[in-house]
C-alpha cells in the first residue's frame, strides 16, 4: 500500500483529539503520542502502522478537527469509491476536477457505505481504531459490503498508479514557478457546417507599426516566467504556491471596453498583452519554459467583448520566417455563448491576415509578426484563440478513463504507466490486442508502435491518435482482425509536461525530445529513454512491422510522411509502399509527393531514424499540417478535427492492405513506385545536363542525391545537454581550460621540437650576452678571454663583408617584453654564423645530438650528431663541423 493510499484512508475516522475530548481525557498535543491508538495495549502493534502514523502526523495529518485512522475492514471500499480526485460526473465526462478536501470527504463518507458497514464502523470506533478480530487485522482480507464475516482475499493492486476500475483522475502537476487559475477550461467538439476556406490575401492588408509598452498600456503580463538560464527544479499540483494574482486590468465601469486576457490554464500560452488603441492589442507569446525560443503555439482567453467593434490582434515575437499564415491559414476562435446556445465549437476566423517581419530586432535574432482583425459574435462573451485545436492532458485522461470504464474495451486494451515525466505526470502506455488462444499464436503476432505529442504544440498528432484509437477499439470487423494479428503499443502523449505548460517543442528539460532518442540521460529525458527501452525489449520478443510518430507541420499543407531509405537491396523501395498506399486511400488529404525518405545528419536523434537503425524498416514520422488540403475535393480548405480523426482510421485501413496475404496490391505499388522514381531521376539528370542509362545502373543510384532535405524545423538548435546540466558542464569546461593553460602542451613532431629547442637557446644566449655587457667587470672578463675578442673582431669584419643584419637593442630586450624571437631571423643568423665559422674555425667541433634534461646546461662539444647534416640549413654536404662560440651556442635536437 502506498503512502498516498494510506493517507487517504486515515482521513475518514474521528480524530484522536476529538474522541479524547468526548471521553473527558483530552491531553495536550505533546502527550498525544503516549495515547496513540496504534500502540494500544489491547492490540498488537503494527510496525507499519506506527511508522505511517508518525510520518503522516509530521506532515499535518491527525489534528483534532480532522480525520484519522480508518476501519481497515472497509478502507478498500472507501478507496474504490472515493479516490483522491474524482469526477463530479460519470466516467469520461469532462467536468470539473474536485480536489479531495477533508470537508468534502466528511460529506461523502456517510453516503458511500452500507448501513451494516456503518454499524460495524461505529462499533469499532467506540473501542479502538484497530479491529479486535485477528482476521480483520490482515490487510489481505476484506469484508463484503453487507458486513458478513466472510473474509476474502483482496484483488491484487494494479501494477502502476492508474486504477482502471476507479474514477481517479490525476491532476496535472506544474512547475512551481507557474501560476495556475482554478477554473476548468472545457470545449465542445463541434464540426463546422460548411467547409472553411483559406483566406485569400488582397495585397492591401495593413501592416501595423509595433508600438510596444512604452507608448501602450500593459493589460496583461505574466510574472516570473522561467526562461533561459534557469532550469526545472520541482513541481506540484496547482503550480505556484500562494494566492493567484489578478493579472488583468480592473475595469473602470460598464463602459470600459478593455479586453480581459488570461492564459494561466492548461496548454495556455500568452506572455503579455499591450493595448495600443481602443480596439487594437499587441501580444507577446511566452517562449518554451527554460528556453528563449520556440514561439509558435498560442492559446488564450479574452473577456468583456463588444459585438459591433473590429478588433486587431498582432503577435509580435514569432520566430519562423515562413508560415502557413502567408498562404491563407486562419486562426481559430471559440465562443462560449455560441457553444452553449448553438453547439458551435472551434471555427476559423479572421480578416486582413498578414505575416511579416518585425523591424524592431533585438540584435540577436529576427522576430516576425502575425496580425489579424476579428469581430466578436456577442457582447460580454468569453472567447478563446488558438493556433490549432487544443487537446490537453486532461482531455487525454478523460478519454482513457472512458476506455478503462468500458467493460468490453478494457478486455483487449490494457492501460499501464510507461514512466513519470520530469514533473511527475504519468506517461501512459496502451497495449491493444485480442487474447490469443495459444502461446504459439501470441508469439506469431507482429507489433505496431504508435506515439504522439513529443512536440507539445503539435496537437494535430493527438487528434489523429484519437481517430486511430476510436477505430481500433471499436467492434468493426476490420478492427477485430487487426487486433487478432497485431500487438499495438500506443503512447498517446510522450511529453505531458510540455502539453500542460503550453510549450511548442520542448520538455521541461528545455530540449527538443525528438532529438534525444539516443540519449543515455534517463533522469533528464525519462519519456524518451523508456520509450526506446520499451521498443528495444519488444524487438527481442517479436518483429515490429511499423513505427509511426504523429507530428504537425507549420510550413507545408496536406499530410505526408518522412521515412528512411533502405540500404538492403532485398527490400528496395519497400519503405515507400505504406505511404504510397496511404496516398491512394486518402487522395484528398495525403500527399505522397511531399514525402521524403532522406536521412540527414541533423535528424539522427529523431524517433524514426533511431528506430530504423534499431531494425524497424517501416519507421515514419507523420506530418499533418496546421492548415489544410490542396488536394482533390478538399482543395483550399482547412482541416477539422474530424478530418484528422478520419486519418487515424485510414492508417488502420492501409495497414490491412499493407499486410494482405495476397501480395497483388503490394507488388503493384512497387511497380508504380519504380515508374515514379524513374521520372524523378530523369528530371533530376536533365536539370544537371547529364544522361544516364537507368536500365543498367538502376540499383546503383543513391536516392539521397535525388531527394531534397526535409524542410523541417530548427529544432536541432535544441539539441545538447538539458539545461539543468549546462552549468555543471560550463564549470567543468572552465576548469579544464585552466588546467590546459597551466600544463604546457607537448610538441608532437621532431621538426617542431628541433625548432622550439633552437629558438629557446637562441633567446637564452642573447639574454646572457646582454647581461654580460651590463656587468661592471665586463672589461676584465674580455682580457681573460682573448679568443672571444678575436672572434668578435673576425665577426665584425665578416659582418661587413656579408652584410649580415645587426641585432639592435629592442631585439635583445625581446624576452623582457615577452616578444618571441622570429624563427626566420634566427635561421638567418645561424646561416651567417656558419659561413663565418667555416673560414675561421678548425673542424672537429660539433653540437650534441642528445637532449639535455636541464635546458640551462650546454651540450658536450665533443659529441657528434647521429643524423644526416643535409637535413638542416645550417650544414651542407662536405662541411663536417659547425663552429662554436662561447657567447652564442646554436643547438639542434632531433
Amino acid at each position: 500500500m502506498t503512502g498516498l493510499q494510506y493517507a487517504i484512508q486515515k482521513q475518514h475516522v474521528p480524530s484522536i483529539g476529538s474522541r479524547a475530548k468526548a471521553e473527558g481525557r483530552y491531553t495536550p498535543l505533546s502527550r498525544k503520542l503516549h495515547r496513540n491508538p496504534v500502540l494500544d495495549k489491547n492490540t498488537l502493534p503494527d510496525p507499519y502502522e506506527v511508522f505511517m502514523y508518525h510520518h503522516l502526523q509530521y506532515y499535518g495529518y491527525f489534528k483534532d478537527e480532522r480525520g484519522s485512522v480508518p476501519n481497515v475492514a472497509t478502507h478498500q471500499h472507501v478507496w474504490k469509491n472515493k479516490p483522491r480526485f474524482v469526477l463530479s460526473d460519470s466516467f469520461g465526462g469532462r467536468d470539473d476536477l474536485i480536489p479531495d478536501h477533508l470537508e468534502k470527504e466528511n460529506l461523502l463518507w456517510p453516503t458511500c457505505l452500507s448501513s451494516a458497514v456503518h454499524q460495524q464502523t461505529d462499533a469499532v470506533s467506540k473501542d479502538s481504531f484497530m479491529l479486535s478480530s485477528s482476521l480483520l487485522r490482515s490487510r489481505l482480507l476484506l469484508h463484503d459490503d453487507f458486513g458478513e464475516v466472510n473474509p476474502c482475499l483482496r484483488e491484487p493492486q494494479d501494477l502502476f498508479a492508474f486504477y482502471s476500475c476507479s474514477g481517479q483522475l490525476q491532476v496535472p502537476r506544474w512547475p512551481i514557478e507557474c501560476e495556475v487559475i482554478k477554473e476548468s477550461i472545457h470545449h465542445i467538439e463541434g464540426v463546422p457546417p460548411q467547409p472553411e476556406y483559406f483566406y485569400q490575401p488582397t495585397g492591401n492588408e495593413k501592416v501595423p507599426e509595433i508600438v510596444g509598452e512604452e507608448k501602450g498600456t500593459i493589460v496583461y503580463q505574466l510574472d516570473s516566467v522561467p526562461t533561459k538560464g534557469s532550469y526545472f527544479t520541482s513541481s506540484r499540483v496547482g503550480g505556484k504556491r500562494g494566492v493567484i494574482k489578478e493579472l488583468a486590468v480592473t475595469l473602470q465601469g460598464p463602459e470600459d471596453n478593455t479586453l480581459l486576457f488570461e492564459s494561466r490554464f492548461e496548454s495556455g500560452n500568452l506572455q503579455k498583452a499591450v493595448k495600443v488603441d481602443t480596439y487594437e492589442y499587441e501580444l507577446t507569446l511566452r517562449t518554451d519554459l527554460y528556453t528563449n525560443k520556440h514561439t509558435q503555439w498560442f492559446y488564450f482567453r479574452v473577456q468583456n467583448t463588444r459585438k459591433d467593434a473590429t478588433y486587431r490582434f498582432t503577435i509580435v515575437n514569432l520566430l519562423k520566417p515562413k508560415s502557413l499564415y502567408t498562404i491563407g491559414m486562419k486562426p481559430l476562435m471559440y465562443s462560449q455563448l455560441d457553444a452553449n446556445t448553438y453547439n458551435i465549437g472551434w471555427r476559423r476566423e479572421g480578416n486582413e491576415i498578414k505575416y511579416y517581419k518585425n523591424n524592431t530586432d533585438n540584435g540577436q535574432q529576427s522576430f516576425y509578426c502575425l496580425t489579424w482583425t476579428i469581430q466578436f459574435p456577442h457582447d460580454q462573451d468569453t472567447c478563446f484563440f488558438a493556433h490549432f485545436y487544443p487537446y490537453t492532458y486532461t482531455d487525454l485522461q478523460c478519454y482513457l478513463m472512458s476506455v478503462a470504464k468500458n467493460p468490453v474495451q478494457s478486455q483487449f486494451c490494457k492501460l499501464r504507466t510507461l514512466c513519470r515525466s520530469l514533473a511527475g505526470n504519468t506517461v501512459y502506455l496502451l497495449t491493444i490486442t485480442n487474447p490469443s488462444r495459444t502461446r504459439q499464436e501470441a508469439a506469431a503476432k507482429k507489433a505496431v508502435v504508435l506515439s504522439a505529442r513529443v512536440h507539445p504544440g503539435e496537437s494535430n498528432g493527438s487528434w489523429i491518435m484519437k481517430g486511430f484509437l476510436d477505430f481500433i477499439l471499436s467492434n468493426s470487423p476490420d478492427a477485430e482482425l487487426l487486433r487478432d494479428i497485431f500487438v499495438f503499443k500506443v503512447i498517446p502523449m510522450l511529453n505531458p509536461d510540455g502539453v500542460i505548460v503550453g510549450n511548442y517543442r520542448c520538455s521541461l528539460a528545455g530540449r527538443d525530445l525528438n532529438r534525444h532518442y539516443k540519449t543515455i540521460l534517463k533522469e533528464s529525458f525519462p519519456c524518451i529513454w523508456h520509450t526506446r527501452n520499451m521498443i528495444k525489449r519488444l524487438l527481442e520478443e517479436r518483429e515490429v512491422l511499423l513505427y509511426c510518430d504523429f507530428h504537425g507541420h507549420s510550413r507545408k499543407n496536406n499530410i505526408f510522411l518522412y521515412g528512411c531509405n533502405s540500404h538492403d537491396r532485398k527490400y528496395w523501395l519497400h519503405e515507400r509502399v505504406f505511404p504510397f498506399m496511404l496516398s491512394k486511400n486518402v487522395p484528398d488529404k495525403f500527399s505522397f509527393h511531399s514525402c521524403n525518405f532522406k536521412v540527414q545528419k541533423c535528424k539522427e536523434g529523431t524517433g524514426r531514424v533511431v528506430m530504423w537503425r534499431m531494425g524497424i524498416l517501416n519507421s515514419y514520422t507523420m506530418e499533418s499540417t496546421f492548415g489544410g488540403s490542396t488536394l482533390g475535393n478538399k482543395r483550399d480548405t482547412h482541416f477539422t478535427t474530424e478530418d484528422l480523426k478520419s486519418l487515424g482510421y485510414h492508417v488502420c485501413d492501409t495497414l490491412l492492405d499493407f499486410c494482405d496475404p495476397d501480395r497483388t496490391k503490394f507488388m503493384q505499388c512497387l511497380v508504380e513506385l519504380k515508374e515514379l522514381l524513374q521520372k524523378e531521376i530523369y528530371k533530376k539528370f536533365n536539370e544537371l545536363g547529364q544522361d544516364t542509362d537507368l536500365e543498367r545502373s538502376w540499383n546503383d543510384i543513391s536516392f539521397s542525391d535525388i531527394e531534397s532535405s526535409t524542410s523541417g524545423s530548427d529544432s536541432s538548435l535544441s539539441d545538447g545537454l538539458p539545461v539543468q546540466l549546462l552549468n555543471i558542464a560550463h564549470e567543468l569546461h572552465h576548469k579544464k581550460t585552466i588546467y590546459k593553460k597551466k600544463k604546457k602542451k607537448p610538441l608532437q613532431t621532431r621538426k617542431q621540437r628541433n625548432e622550439q629547442y633552437r629558438k629557446n637557446n637562441m633567446i637564452r644566449e642573447l639574454k646572457s650576452t646582454e647581461d654580460a655587457l651590463k656587468r661592471p667587470g665586463f672589461a676584465s672578463t674580455m682580457q681573460k678571454q682573448p679568443s672571444f675578442l678575436k672572434y668578435s673582431e673576425n665577426a665584425s669584419s665578416s659582418t661587413v663583408k656579408n652584410e649580415r643584419p645587426r641585432m639592435n637593442e629592442s631585439q635583445l630586450n625581446g624576452r623582457d617584453k615577452d616578444i618571441s624571437l622570429d624563427l626566420s631571423k634566427a635561421n638567418s643568423l645561424i646561416l651567417t654564423k656558419n659561413k663565418e665559422r667555416k673560414q675561421t674555425e678548425k673542424p672537429g667541433f660539433a653540437c650534441s645530438s642528445k637532449r639535455s634534461t636541464n635546458t640551462g646546461q650546454e651540450p658536450d662539444p665533443d659529441t657528434k650528431p647521429h643524423w644526416s647534416r643535409n637535413r638542416f640549413l645550417a650544414t651542407k654536404r662536405g662541411h663536417t663541423t659547425v663552429a662554436g662560440c662561447p657567447s652564442l651556442h646554436i643547438y639542434t635536437f632531433p
